[in-house]
């Protein structure tokens, strides 16, 4: 399927690995140039030297950290006009609300919606005047259920998606969309990381606790993130100019919901 995006420019973020790494590659895969963005410059480096050498793409890497000002001033004069935004950035730690202080709130509040509104709003008008947008939101399928030890997660992101609803619905009419993609567990590093000490303690491989983790959910396995980056893809088409303000959420049916 031509998804209508060769010659487009993307700026996908925290794209180094994981679902950002997914987006990005998939994106390229249907003729996108990219500007990614993660801290890391090396894992960066390699990323951009892959995905250019597996799509013939131009990838150009941009090593800042995206929620300062300055990260995102380092990325945006790498792509000043780009026609699909990616906003992505890891999530802030587990706990109970009674642990975070002002400053975590402050932390986790700049990470996951001020940061993709401040980049939202440079590029919007961009979009807006020639008649093309498309801008993704990763957060998280906390946002449709709530994950209590994940309170500043649930509330951050649910305040970005609070505010796209409204935004996404002045600039449709341009041809400008502003969407959700909410994961679930998808099988990343941060996945398998977070599950060696429980393969450890019930002594077998990461592969096999996973395995058995998943067995019992509806898919009966974690996302690829292969289906997650097709995905923002898909949002991203030329023909998807009619989707506009949605949370699409991947989480291989666990959120048991009629109307999803």
């Amino acid at each position: 399927m031509d998804l209508g995006l060769r010659g487009k420019k993307a700026i996908v973020c925290a794209a180094s690995k994981g679902l950002g790494r997914a987006c990005a590659m998939s994106l390229a895969r249907n003729g996108v140039d990219l500007v990614i963005n993660a801290r890391t410059a090396a894992e960066l480096d390699a990323t951009a030297a892959e995905i250019g050498s597996a799509t013939g793409r131009t990838v150009t890497a941009v090593a800042a950290d995206i929620t300062t000002a300055e990260g995102r001033a380092k990325v945006l004069a790498a792509c000043p006009d780009p026609d699909i935004l990616v906003n992505n950035a890891g999530g802030p730690p587990r706990g109970d609300f009674r642990e975070w202080n002002e400053q975590d709130w402050m932390k986790a509040v700049n990470g996951n919606m001020i940061t993709p509104i401040m980049l939202i709003k440079a590029v919007v008008d961009g979009m807006i005047t020639r008649k093309f947008g498309r801008i993704v939101n990763i957060t998280s399928g906390s946002v449709k259920s709530p994950i209590p030890e994940l309170g500043m997660s649930n509330g951050a992101r649910a305040g970005l998606t609070g505010f796209v609803a409204g935004l996404a619905r002045q600039v449709a009419r341009h041809n400008v969309t502003i969407n959700g993609l909410l994961p679930g567990p998808f099988l990343t590093d941060r996945l398998r990381a977070g599950r060696v000490e429980a393969a450890r303690k019930a002594g077998i491989t990461v592969d096999e606790y996973i395995a058995q983790y998943f067995k019992n959910s509806p898919a009966g396995r974690p996302g690829d993130p292969f289906e997650f980056g097709e995905a923002c893809a898909f949002l991203c088409a030329a023909s998807s100019g009619f989707i506009v303000g949605q949370n699409l959420l991947l989480d291989g049916g666990a959120f048991n919901s009629t109307m999803g």
